[in-house]
This record gives C-alpha cells, structure tokens and sequence, in this order.
C-alpha cells in the first residue's frame, strides 16, 4: 500500500512486488522463521491506520522529513521566509525613510511594508500551491507504518537513520492511544547499525541512495550486472586530491569507503591504510570488484527462485500473520468502542 502513494503501474507493480520478495529470500530471509508477505493481502493494516488517524495530527506530519523532500512543502522555511520578510521590511523603512525623510517618512515605510508583503505572499503561494497539489497518502503513509509495526506488537525495529523520524512518530502515536484508551501497544524501540547506516548517493554524497532516484548512476542496485557496477563506481563523484582518506572532509571519498566497508570484512581504518600512497583508480577498480564478489551468490540464489513458488511463499505468510493482526485489531477495536 505505500507503494501507490506515488503513481504505479499496475502491472510493473506486481512484477515488483514479486521481485522484492525473491530479493528478501535472495538475501537469506527463511520463510520458515519469518513471515513475508504483501502488506495490501491482510487488510487489517488498512483498518487500524484509519483508527491511528483520528489520534495523529497534522503537525506530526508535515515536520516528516521525507513528506518535506518529495513534495517540497516545508513549513519550518515557510515560516523562516515570513520571519526574513519582516526583518527585510523593517531594514528597507529604515533605508527608504533615511532616503526620503524630507519628503513623506509615512509613505517610505507603507512602500517597504508592501514590498515585504509581497514576498511573503510570494514564498506563501509556492509553498500552498506544492502542498494542495501533493497527495493525500504521501502525507499519511508514516501512520500506515505506523500500524505496520503497532499490529505485530513489535518490539525491536531495525532501520536506517533516516526512519528514525517514522518510528519515533509510532512511538508517539502508541503512547498516545495507550494514554486515551489504556494499554494497548507495545511502545516500539529503533534499532540502527552504525556501520553503513546511511550509505550515500554515488553521485551527491549530501543526499541519500535510494532507489528513486533518477538517475541510475546514483545508486548500486543489488540485481545489477558487473558492467553496470563498474561503470557506476568508475563514475562516482570524489573529492578534490588523490589521497584515500577516511574523513568528514572528504564525503564523497568517505561514503565509498564505507560501501567497500559494509561490503568486506574491513574497517573504513584498514581500507584507508591499504590505499596509502594509492589514488582513486586503484581503489574504484577494487571497490567494484568488491560489490560484484559480494552480489554474485545472492543474485545467483534471485536467478534460482521462481515466481511461482514466491506467491505460494507470500500467500502462506500472509496466512500466518492475519491470525495475528485480526487478534490485534479487535483488541483495539473493543478499546475504542467498535464491538457491540
């Protein structure tokens, strides 16, 4: 379901969904210990979302951070812009007032108020505009995540540094019906890997990868082929000089160390001491080579699922979990007063 918050394809959307789920099997996910299956299959996801809206509000979501990324609309800069407009005014009056004091000192600071207006008015309109034309269910869907992980009475969730935001609003979100309704969630705990956390975009180191991006040379994807691989290390942005050094200054140079990190057994310390007196070649070359020893079992593994056998694999968990959810869901029906 979080999927359409962005126009799919319907039938380029159930190729994807089947190839997520080999790519979760690929990378050594065991059926037999956990459940896999499609969000949109068990739709007590659905129903518990719409009873998670009526306690979430609208400040919870418009400060989300990737809400702000792909729709623009930010209301901390919309209010920082008003707050620069006022300041731009009282500067200008002073300015046009010392210019024609002489003459009329009233008009001067009616002229620079106006100017000041309009740009606000002007930073005001854009941000509207973004925001009346963004969808509903890209604004809402961290309270489908939300109910994703409130469901399950998860304890534990692994993620990246930038969900961190998303699991502190559904740990809002449960202290929050817990404090209306009783005791009802689990308040969840994040759980963050420091090494690769947050591996950067190959050609901005200042954004995230991320599969939706553009560009394809922003990113390595995990069914790529080694030419592709190479190319895209080989054309990765760095830092100015020649010397591999693992640092803040160098952010570039930094995230593909840490891709050569989180693909070896080595340390960004130890892969630093292995290129002294090396230049960027030596380690691009190495680094690709790196990736494609890596991704070669578990793309051989993909190559080995069929489509077939995945559906039967997501059907049969699908299964298990409801049992699960509708238990969930009728507790916190009963709290709010949906059980006759």
């Amino acid at each position: 379901m979080h999927a359409i918050t962005v126009p799919q394809d319907p039938e380029t959307l159930r190729k994807k969904t089947i190839e997520i789920a080999k790519i979760y099997l690929a990378a050594g996910i065991d059926p037999k210990k956990s459940s896999i299956f499609v969000q949109s299959q068990v739709s007590e996801h659905a129903e518990l979302m719409w009873i998670l809206n009526t306690i979430a509000r609208n400040s919870d979501l418009t400060k989300m951070t990737q809400f702000k990324d792909k729709t623009g609309v930010d209301f901390d800069n919309l209010e920082d812009a008003l707050v620069f407009a006022q300041k731009d005014r009282d500067d200008k009056s002073e300015e046009l007032i010392k210019a024609i004091k002489k003459i009329d000192s009233l008009r001067a600071e009616s002229i620079a108020a106006q100017a000041a207006f309009e740009t606000a008015r002007h930073f005001f309109q854009i941000m509207k505009e973004k925001f009346n034309t963004s969808g509903v269910g890209l604004f809402d869907y961290p309270v489908l995540m939300a109910a994703d992980i409130l469901l399950y009475d998860t304890q534990t969730v692994p993620v990246g540094q930038d969900q961190i935001q998303h699991i502190e609003l559904t740990r809002t979100l449960a202290r929050r019906f817990n404090k209306k309704f009783g005791d009802t969630f689990i308040v969840p705990e994040y759980f963050v890997k420091e090494e690769g956390r947050m591996i950067l975009a190959l050609d901005n180191p200042m954004k995230k990868m991320s599969k939706s991006t553009e560009s394809e040379y922003s990113r390595i994807g995990l069914l790529d082929d080694a030419d592709s691989i190479r190319k895209k290390i080989k054309k990765a942005v760095t830092d100015s000089g020649s010397e591999i050094v693992y640092s803040d200054e160098k952010p570039a140079l930094k995230n593909l160390i840490n891709i050569y990190s989180s693909f070896s057994s080595k340390s960004p310390q130890e892969i630093q001491e292995m290129y002294k007196g090396k230049g960027y070649g030596d380690f691009k070359n190495d680094l690709a080579e790196v990736i494609i020893a890596f991704l070669e079992p578990f793309q051989k593994r993909y190559n080995e699922l069929s489509d077939k056998d995945v559906i039967k694999i997501l059907e049969k968990g699908a299964s298990k979990v409801r049992i699960i959810a509708k238990k969930k869901l009728e507790e916190v029906k009963a709290k709010v007063g949906f059980v006759l």
